[in-house]
């Protein structure tokens, strides 16, 4: 066992040195490091390393071997990820090398420095690729242009091992959250991710200190997260313009977005501020211009109303001064706003209910900026909000409908790769779905289009596909303030004509 796993240990740095984690001097010191970790008094591999180097299967034997000799003890899923997270950070450069290099590469090109800590981010494991490529994926194509559907299977739930060993753990404020820049070379625990080959770039926009991270749940290309130092809440106001356009005038290539900053409307984090970009043409970019606006004073700047489910208008000026200031009159109208008629109200009982996600990128040498008008009124009839997703597509999307799935890319629960699997057989051997409990919640959803169709085993998946697509292209029409009806355009336009 003892030469098996020091067979492992070689392959692990040599993974290490192949993807520029290390450089060959570091073998003998990296050997020694992972040998200690693992309890191996004497290093004796016998043989070299193997030719190809599957990571998640070399993780997952130094993991069993962790277990079998009681280095580690057997807590599932939670408690391997915190051990080979462990291992991997001992092979991941230290931050001021990697900031060093970063630096070095963006004074050549912010393209080349973004590529290298991307590059980075996925050999290093903070990014589990081969976790990500089990994500379902596909397009559907509706009223509004190709949106992206995507099901999210590369986030692991906790197992009831991992539950048990979390309620006996001493819960701590260290990390205040999971963007604290604290958790940068963190151990993490049961509740909390290890996060040891986590590195940060430090930015300056807007005159304040930020970071840019990758997410470690890539759900687009290069799919990246920017952090305040600063552990405060989030909040959407001018200098959040100032920010994004600092940001897109140093990464050209990235767009960069917030979600909203108040509950039901915005994001799952609103504790700490923080933005999300990447390398990635959403579908709400492609989407054209509906209606051209023109505002007084900013002749300068493009604007129109977007052709989208969501209430969007879009700014482009090669000025990005000018759109900072128009974004934030827009802003500050919008956050005042009622119109009873269109069950817009800016507050009840002292509630704020208008924000805007807004969304920032370059074209060539313009500034664009898309301003996504939301509002997080709860009624009677919905109760979880009125624009929101609405009772009968529960089924498919409850959660909050946040930064992504505005631009048009739909971040679906992990459930729904086996319930789909139970729908289709369902629908090809004509049982009832709504004798079985796991896929009852879907019976009503299938009843309004299953007379469409003759299912068969070959096209029933690319059937429920397209399904899902529309239900989420009428998800994002819930969330819209402003439906694309006569009388929802009459309605916005009766704000731009408050600004």
């Amino acid at each position: 066992m003892e030469a098996n796993v020091c067979n492992l240990i070689v392959d692990l740095v040599e993974y290490a040195v192949q993807n520029g984690l290390a450089e060959g001097e570091d073998r003998t010191f990296l050997y020694n490091r992972i040998s200690d970790e693992l309890g191996v008094m004497e290093f004796c591999p016998d043989r070299g390393a193997e030719e190809r180097i599957d990571l998640e299967a070399l993780l997952g034997a130094l993991c069993d071997y962790a277990i079998a000799h009681k280095i580690i003890p057997d807590r599932g899923i939670t408690g391997r990820d915190l051990f080979d997270t462990k291992l991997m950070g001992i092979l991941t450069p230290r931050p001021s090398e990697v900031i060093r290099t970063f630096r070095a590469l963006y004074a050549q090109s912010p393209r080349k420095a973004t590529d290298y800590y991307y590059r980075l981010a996925c050999a290093s494991d903070y990014i589990r690729t081969y976790r990500i490529k089990k994500d379902l994926k596909w397009t559907y194509t509706g009223k509004y242009g190709e949106i992206d559907i995507t099901v999210n299977l590369s986030k692991p739930e906790k197992d009831p091992k991992a539950i048990a060993a979390a309620k006996k753990q001493k819960q701590t404020g260290y990390p205040k959250c999971a963007l604290c820049r604290e958790n940068e070379g963190f151990a993490g625990s049961m509740t909390q991710a290890a996060r040891q080959s986590h590195r940060l770039i430090p930015l300056t926009i807007a005159g304040q200190e930020w970071f840019l991270q990758y997410s470690p749940y890539v759900y687009y290309n290069e799919h990246c997260i920017v952090l305040s130092s600063e552990h405060t809440p989030m909040r959407i106001d001018r200098s959040t313009f100032v920010k994004q356009m600092d940001f897109v005038e140093q990464f050209p290539h990235y767009m960069l977005g917030s979600n909203a900053d108040l509950p039901i409307v915005g994001g799952s984090i609103l504790t700490h501020d923080h933005m999300q970009g990447g390398r990635y043409t959403f579908a709400m970019e492609r989407a054209p211009i509906e209606k051209e606006l023109h505002f007084a004073g900013f002749e300068g700047v493009k604007a129109g109303i977007v052709k989208w489910p969501m209430s969007v208008i879009r700014l482009t000026s090669p000025d990005r001064e000018a759109l900072i200031e128009l974004s934030d009159r827009i802003l500050g109208k919008w956050r005042a706003y009622s119109d009873e008629a269109a069950d817009i109200l800016a507050e009840s009982n002292g509630e704020p209910h208008n924000t805007v996600t807004p969304i920032a990128r370059r074209r060539g040498e313009d500034f664009e900026i898309d301003l996504v008008l939301r509002n997080n009124r709860t009624t009677e009839e919905h109760p979880l909000g009125l624009f929101h997703p609405h009772a009968d597509k529960h089924n498919i999307k409850k959660e909050n409908i946040g930064l992504i799935e505005v631009m048009g890319l739909a971040v679906l629960p992990a459930r729904l790769k086996t319930e789909m699997n139970l729908l289709a057989g369902a629908l090809v051997n004509g049982t009832d779905v709504a004798a079985d409990e796991t896929i009852a919640k879907h019976a009503d959803w299938v009843k309004g289009f299953a007379h469409q169709y003759q299912f068969t085993e070959e096209n029933v998946h690319a059937i429920l596909q397209a399904e899902i697509g529309k239900t989420f292209e009428g998800v994002l029409e819930d969330a819209g303030v402003y439906k694309c009806s006569e009388e929802g355009r009459a309605a916005f336009l009766r704000f731009i004509d408050t600004i």
